[in-house]
């Protein structure tokens, strides 16, 4: 008498479900954000007249604010010099860099640094390629140097922001820990860059452009990761 079939054990090796062809991956994020960031640079290049006028009257109106409010003005000079300033968040990242390193996660703690620095170059390089002057005023209450487009603030913080929390959903705990990590990483991107035209040295696109570059920079990078020079490595 033949025994019944037996079914395949759920823990049997098995290959990974494909991915559902609509869902979201970091490499659709990546190139959506892209597109995005191709296209308001070639906007701001071609100085569009829409664009521009809308950033001139938020600047204007966000400037009169900042000068009639001296206290608030001041608490914005202090988070975009000393929390969000591009050097601390290179300070963040080389202390990941270095977590990473001595908890055996070298190729990781490679990858994180490395994706900074791409970041930086970016930034200086799309400055440098634009040229876009920066707002002028004849009250000024904060000062800044180079071009103007995209804020290097904004993007630097989204870049070490995106990478952080990635990290930190890779190794970390997940519950409360994580939704407060959440909130204090967008309000760092957001902030980071509201200052910016508060204090009257960007424009508003500028901002957008340093949360869509960085935004595509670390959506690209981890999809990378993850892909190709993860499985190179196993």
């Amino acid at each position: 008498m033949r025994s019944p079939a037996v079914p395949p054990s759920p823990s049997a090796a098995s290959p990974a479900p494909p991915t559902p062809p609509g869902a979201l991956t970091p490499a659709r994020v990546g190139a959506a954000l892209g597109v995005a960031s191709v296209v308001l640079l070639a906007l701001v290049a071609a100085k569009w007249g829409p664009l521009f006028s809308l950033d001139r009257t938020i600047s204007v109106d966000l400037h009169r604010q900042a000068v009639a409010d001296p206290g608030l003005t001041h608490a914005n000079r202090i988070l975009t010099d000393w929390v969000w300033d591009p050097w601390t968040m290179r300070l963040l990242t080389a202390v990941a860099f270095v977590v990473l390193w001595f908890r055996g996660s070298r190729l990781l703690a490679c990858w994180v640094a490395l994706t900074s620095l791409v970041g930086a170059l970016i930034s200086q390089g799309v400055k440098a390629a634009v040229g876009r002057p920066r707002p002028s005023w004849p009250d000024p209450v904060d000062s800044a140097h180079y071009a103007a487009f995209p804020s290097g603030h904004a993007m630097i913080t989204t870049v070490t922001v995106g990478l952080l929390l990635w990290l930190l959903r890779r190794h970390g705990p997940s519950g409360r820990l994580w939704r407060v990590a959440l909130v204090v990483g967008v309000v760092s991107v957001i902030g980071s860059g509201f200052n910016r035209v508060w204090l009257g040295v960007h424009w508003s696109s500028d901002v957008v452009g340093g949360w869509l570059f960085g935004a595509c920079l670390v959506a690209l990078s981890v999809a990378t990761y993850e892909g190709r020079a993860l499985s190179r490595w196993r």
